[in-house]
C-alpha cells in the first residue's frame, strides 16, 4: 500500500484542525470536549494548531517520495500520533468525563488513521516493533 493518499488525507485533516487550533482554539476544543479554554491554554492551543500545521506540510511535502526513508519515517511518525491521539482522546471521554460533539468522531478518525498507517508500513516491510 502506497503511502501517498494517506499523506494527501492527513495533509488536508491535520492542516485544517491546525488552522482551526491557531485560529480559533476556544471553538475547536469546545466541540472535541465540550470545555472553554483559559488564556494560558489558549496559547498551548494555538501552538498545536501550527505544530498540526506543520505535521500537514510534511505530509504534503512527502506525498510523492514513495517508499523513501522518509517517508516510511514519516509514516511511523504518524503512527504514534495517531494512536496517541486515539488514547488521549478516549481517556477525555471515559476518564475525565468530557464530551463535545466532535470527540468521538475524532476517535473514530484517529483510529482509521492509525490502522491505515500499519498498513502503509506493512505493505513496506516495516516491522514497527523492531525497527531501530
Amino acid at each position: 500500500m502506497k503511502p501517498k493518499p494517506l499523506f494527501i488525507v492527513t495533509a488536508v485533516v491535520e492542516a485544517g484542525a491546525g488552522l482551526a487550533l491557531a485560529l480559533a482554539p476556544s471553538v475547536l476544543v469546545s466541540l472535541l470536549i465540550g470545555a472553554s479554554l483559559d488564556m494560558p491554554g489558549m496559547v498551548v492551543a494555538r501552538i498545536a494548531g501550527v505544530a498540526l500545521l506543520s505535521l500537514g506540510l510534511a505530509c504534503w511535502l512527502t506525498r510523492n517520495d514513495g517508499q523513501s526513508r522518509a517517508a516510511t519515517g514519516l509514516t511511523t511518525a504518524l503512527l504514534l500520533y495517531n494512536v496517541a491521539a486515539v488514547a488521549l482522546l478516549a481517556y477525555a471521554g471515559t476518564g475525565l468525563g468530557l464530551s463535545g460533539i466532535g470527540l468521538w468522531p475524532a476517535v473514530v478518525l484517529h483510529a482509521a488513521l492509525a490502522v491505515w498507517c500499519l498498513a502503509c508500513l506493512r505493505s513496506s516491510g516495516v516491522n514497527v516493533a523492531s525497527e531501530n
